[in-house]
């Protein structure tokens, strides 16, 4: 199995701090953002880890290099010419890095103890599984739902917690480009192709510099690890 981080967001809602640095390498606790995920996913026993670049990207593989330091390997998938391709678009072009089969995806700018389970699986009909937490104070309203069969629904009830399962299959016909990963996820929803689950364990969206200041002063009070 593989995984992929996105990083290759702007970050503009955290600057001035993304404009020398970019966001996943922000550090928490006096490490950076994405490797938390790395070592998680190590955790996890996914050692192919597809990371995107655009924003300031060349500082990514400098940071991390091969990932030999984890005992993984990191493979790097460049948007750095095109400006960033958003959620989709990058997926897409990380295909051939992802293999045929099904890959997680975590967002590089978020902050959580959730355990990647490996044992999660997607059937013929199922395109994608995604992993929904309570909504935040800052996005009250919810992305999604959960029916009594475990498929996500349309009702907008938890957050995304920007953490998936997908098939390469949800991704097909579909050309590189500048896409979001939201109406692609919202068809197959509809089409009752995607499964969920509730996480309620710790989860931090770092969207600002506020929530930075707040996660790092949470780990300094509670000494917790992630």
């Amino acid at each position: 199995m593989r995984a992929m981080i996105l990083a290759a967001g702007l970050g503009k809602r955290m600057q001035p701090l993304t404009n020398h640095t970019p966001k996943p390498l922000l550090e928490v606790a006096s490490k950076p953002l994405i490797v938390y995920h790395i070592e998680r996913l190590k955790r996890a026993g996914i050692k192919d880890i597809v990371i995107n670049i655009a924003h300031l990207g060349e500082q990514i593989p400098k940071a991390l290099g091969d990932g030999s330091k984890w005992q993984v390997r990191l493979h790097y998938s460049d948007e750095i010419a095109q400006g960033g391709l958003e959620t989709a678009g990058g997926i897409i072009k990380a295909l051939p890095l992802l293999g045929g089969e099904p890959f997680w995806v975590i967002n590089g700018d978020i902050w959580c103890d959730y355990e990647i389970d490996t044992k999660i699986s997607l059937d013929d009909n199922v395109l994608a599984h995604l992993v929904l937490v309570p909504n935040p104070p800052h996005n009250p309203s919810g992305d999604f739902g959960i029916d009594d069969d475990a498929y996500a629904s349309l009702t907008p009830t938890y957050t995304f917690s920007g953490i998936g399962l997908y098939s390469p299959k949800l991704f097909e016909g579909l050309e590189v480009a500048k896409l979001p990963l939201a109406p692609i996820l919202k068809d197959a929803i509809s089409k009752h192709q995607v499964t969920a689950n509730l996480y309620s364990g710790r989860w931090f969206d770092i969207g600002t510099p506020q929530r930075l200041k707040e996660i790092n002063t949470l780990m300094s009070l509670n000494s917790c690890g992630f």
